[in-house]
């Protein structure tokens, strides 16, 4: 239920989930990219089950050669790490078939399962889901939480102000928070001259390690000036010849580079919404990054406002992958004409439209988009929430609350 970093102790969001689905599965799988803390999680998680990572050769070892055998180590085991040896998974597959046991396996890795193409064994009814996310801005506060996203869906209409009085946090820069990201180390223990060389030292880990384990990559530079790519168009629409030309490679190759990016938790595609579920998957997704600090750090630029609704969009992910049932879903509205709205909560019956801006004074031209998005939805739709930089709580129209961005996040 705690995570233990440094000197300090800090709840995490994922942990009541994580112990749900123990409760309930026999198998429960946390993901995340690398340094989001998984491991320290996974530690405190499991209690005094045997812990095994794969980051130690001898365990990778056995684990390719003997899975069978060291799956067997414990009634109750973790296993970190477990990426690094996908035919693993098919002894986990045989020991709950052969003794289906809640809890029994708890399993960590720094990329998604369900996307690597080298994971021909499905745990489908067997395991249980969850991803960890850098640190919310609360969970760096120590409050275990994210934003009030669920508070202001739980709450009638005409008291969302009150809601957002009694549970905000003191106002800050929002480029401080964009630059130190939420990986937990640059987040809690480093000062911003230290942030650029934990930023270049994770990069490189994650291109020379982690990209060789998840697929053959022939060229890594080029590889890293796609990422810086994609870092400079946060909150664009992706358009892979597009990209493909700026940094001279073949579409093909962006396509299955963008694949890996996605598999292991750097890169985020946020989908359309539209009412016609089978669109979404066809539509173009919007691009953000894991982690703005990190995206700072390859972009070389300086905050602005995709930062900020990539910094949003962080939080509504690490609130509605804390939902182990009825998860909700997090995408973007946009019509043929233009309109378009940055963020669409729908969860349940409901649809809540987010925009957020990078400005200390919203006027009512800022919510011309959240008043088309509700017309168009009708009941189904809750008030627009129009989020900036600047201090006032305000209904600018009876349909729109502005609300400052850290009192919501």
């Amino acid at each position: 239920m705690i995570i233990i970093h440094a000197v300090k102790t800090l709840s995490r969001l994922a942990s009541p989930a994580l112990s749900a689905a123990g409760r309930a599965m026999p198998v429960v799988v946390l993901t995340g990219a690398r340094q989001t803390g998984k491991s320290t999680l996974a530690r405190v998680a499991g209690g005094d089950r045997p812990y095994l990572s794969l980051d130690d050769l001898d365990v990778l070892e056995q684990a390719t050669r003997e899975p069978d055998a060291l799956v067997r180590r414990a009634p109750r085991l973790t296993l970190d790490e477990v990426q690094r040896a996908p035919s693993l998974l098919l002894a986990v597959k045989r020991a709950v078939d052969g003794q289906r046991r809640r809890g029994r396996f708890l399993l960590t890795g720094s990329a998604n399962l369900l996307l690597m193409t080298t994971v021909s064994e499905s745990l489908a009814g067997r395991a249980s889901y969850l991803t960890l996310w850098p640190m919310t801005r609360r969970e760096q506060r120590g409050l275990g939480r994210c934003g009030l996203w669920q508070e202001l869906l739980d709450t009638r209409d005409e008291r969302w102000v009150d809601v957002l009085d009694s549970h905000r946090l003191d106002s800050e820069d929002w480029r401080g928070l964009a630059r130190r990201g939420g990986y937990p180390t640059p987040a809690l223990e480093l000062a911003a001259a230290d942030r650029e060389t934990w930023f270049s030292s994770y990069a490189q880990t994650y291109l020379e390690r982690d990209v060789h384990q998840l697929s053959a990559v022939s060229s890594l530079p080029d590889l890293r000036r796609l990422m810086r790519a994609v870092c400079l168009r946060l909150g664009q629409l992706v358009n892979q010849t597009e990209l493909g030309r700026d940094v001279a490679l073949p579409q093909p190759t962006v396509h299955r580079w963008l694949n890996l990016l996605e598999a292991s938790y750097q890169l985020v595609r946020l989908p359309a919404y539209s009412v016609n579920r089978t669109k979404r998957l066809i539509k173009a997704p919007k691009l953000y990054w894991s982690d703005t600090g990190l995206a700072l750090h390859l972009s070389g630029g300086e905050p602005g406002g995709p930062h900020l609704e990539n910094l949003v969009l962080c939080d509504l992910l690490a609130w509605r992958d804390g939902h182990v049932a009825r998860r909700p879903e997090v995408l973007y509205w946009r019509t043929a004409t233009g309109e378009e709205v940055d963020f669409v909560i729908e969860a349940g019956e409901s649809l809540l439209p987010i925009e957020v801006k990078a400005t200390p004074r919203p006027r009512t031209g800022d919510i011309t988009h959240l008043l088309s998005f509700r017309e168009e939805y009708g009941a189904r739709c809750r008030p627009g929430l129009l989020l900036h930089t600047g201090t006032t709580v305000e209904w600018l129209h009876p349909g729109v609350l502005a609300a400052p961005w850290w009192a919501l996040l």
